[in-house]
This record gives C-alpha cells, structure tokens and sequence, in this order.
C-alpha cells in the first residue's frame, strides 16, 4: 500500500496515492510525504531510485533485521528504525523494522506492516508537520511510537510490584520463571533502546543537513526524541537490576529455609545417634553380657538415653539451633 501527504507551497494540505507525487514535482515550494507499507522490494527499489536515493542506503533499507542507523548521504539522510506493531503490559512486544528516507521537500517511510505511530500521525497533525519540514514529521513518528514503548513499560512497572509482593508472600518456581522471561525480554528491548538512544544521541551531537540542529523547532524535536529515549534505556536497565535482584532474593531465601531444614535434621541426628549406639551394642548376640543378667539394666538404659536426648535437647536450645 502507498498512501501519500501532500502539502503545497500555499497550505493546501491533500490526502491520497502515487498521483500527488506529479504535483509535488512541479510545486517547487510543496512538501510531500509518501508512506509504502507492505511494498514488494523492486517496487520500493523503483520509487527510490526515482527519487535520486543512494543505492547503498536503498540496501541497507532492504536488509533484514538492520540494526537502527543514521547515515547521511548528498540528497537524503537515512534513518532506519526499530518500531513496533504490538506492545502489551507483560512485555510482549512485536517490532519491526521502519525506514526513513529524509530530504528537504519529501519523506520516504517503509515499513512492512502496520505502525501504530503512523498510524496516529498520518490521519490528525501529520499535514501541520508536514507543513514546517518532512524532519518533524519522521521525529514525531520515533517520538510517539517511544511513547507507546514508554506507556507499557509503565504498566509493567504495576505488573512488577505486584509479583514482588507475591514473591515474598509465597515465591514459587512457577513466579521465577516468570521473572526469567521477563528479565530475558528486558535484555531484548534494552538492546533495541541502546540503539536508539544511540541514534538520537548522534543527532543531539552532529548537524546532519536534513536535521540541522540550527532551527530551534528541530532542535527541540531532537531533544524531546534522545530524552524519551534515555528514559526507556534507564527504565528497562532499572527494570532488569530489578528482576535480578527479585531473583537472587528468591533464591537467598530458597537456601535459608534449605539450611533450616537442613540444621533440623542435624540436631535430630544429633539426639538419635549416641541412642542408636546404645542400643547396637546392647543388640549384640553376645552370650557373656553382664548387663543382660542385671533386673533392672531395661529401664536403666531407657533412662540414660532419655538423659542424654533431653540433655543435647537443652544444649542445642541454649546454642540458638532450634
């Protein structure tokens, strides 16, 4: 599907297919932005190239799971992006891969499904944006689709208190896997933030020719895009320390009640183990055995190991050990 947002030297803001793109050519003045989603790569690679865009960074567009970029070039500065089709509370999160052809008079965006901060954008201030330069246009897009990252991640941070608090009620092997996939996911999307706080960061830095940092509107749009970036980099690495410190506590407590255990049997084994040797003795099938001949040698017995229980009982208890 290409759709495209046309507007003219004179405002006049217009909606609809490849026809605008005959108007933007002869309306020096006019800006255009022509969004192809779902394109087979020739007809993308056509388009292009029509548009006098570098063949190395029509390449790099095409490449499959392209680390996120900014590289410039004569006519153009390319951007490619890591945005996303789904997100949800729990981290589950689908991305895809978006790029950014941009020039002073036109952006290109490709994306092979569905973007839902084009999708804001295409139908409500996309033409007023349009309006002042296409830059604002692809910066509005990063900027809204890190708030739809940002909106989850601040739902998971509710989702993530919650199963504190159900750890260290009652912390089950079923919860710490939960915290693994969801530690293994953080991993994920602290990559994909890296990248593009990496980007934003070298915007923040550089004066690219189709982001210069000399207009103020530009500038700010920079900053608003690196800073929502850096949040959601420093919120998925809190996140992260978070369900590794939720593990390691899970698993100190594991071996606490395991040492407990553990310290009870010892002091059980304590107690029975002089009595066991007592009684092997007295079990031997010795013919000469003074004892056995002695009336009252039972109940003597009896009373020397129940002394002896009740003694290591008193010994331990004064230790601290039960």
């Amino acid at each position: 599907m290409i759709r495209t947002l046309l507007v003219t030297s004179e405002g006049e803001s217009l909606a609809g297919g490849e026809e605008l793109i005959e108007r933007w050519r002869a309306d020096d003045g006019s800006h255009i932005w022509i969004d192809m989603q779902g394109e087979p790569m020739e007809r993308e690679r056509l388009l292009l190239e029509t548009f006098e865009c570098h063949p190395m960074a029509i390449n790099d567009a095409h490449r499959d799971r392209h680390p996120p970029k900014i590289e410039e070039f004569e006519t153009h500065t390319l951007i490619i992006y890591r945005g996303i089709s789904s997100f949800d509370a729990e981290l589950n999160y689908a991305p895809q891969q978006m790029c950014f052809f941009i020039s002073d008079r036109y952006l290109i965006s490709l994306h092979p499904g569905e973007a839902l901060s084009i999708e804001r954008l295409f139908g409500n201030e996309g033409n007023a944006l349009l309006g002042r330069s296409p830059e604002h246009v692809a910066l509005k897009i990063m900027y809204i689709s890190a708030g739809f990252y940002l909106d989850s991640l601040l739902e998971f941070e509710t989702e993530l208190s919650d199963l504190e608090d159900e750890l260290q009620e009652a912390g089950t092997d079923k919860l710490m896997r939960r915290i693994i996939s969801y530690k293994s996911r953080l991993v994920k999307m602290r990559r994909i933030f890296n990248y593009h706080k990496g980007i934003t960061q070298e915007l923040t830095a550089f004066d690219y020719h189709h982001l210069s940092r000399e207009e103020p509107e530009t500038l700010h749009a920079i900053t608003d895009v690196f800073e929502r970036f850096e949040r959601l980099y420093t919120l998925t690495q809190m996140y992260y320390d978070i369900c590794g410190d939720l593990i390691d506590g899970y698993i100190s407590i594991s071996s606490h009640q395991l040492n407990i255990t553990m310290r009870v049997l010892t002091v059980i084994t304590a107690i029975f183990v002089p009595m066991t040797f007592l009684a092997g003795i007295y079990g031997m099938n010795f013919e000469h055995m003074p004892e056995l001949a002695f009336r009252y040698g039972y109940f003597i017995l009896l009373g020397v190991m129940l002394i002896m229980g009740i003694g290591l009982l008193y010994v331990f208890r004064r230790k601290g050990w039960l």
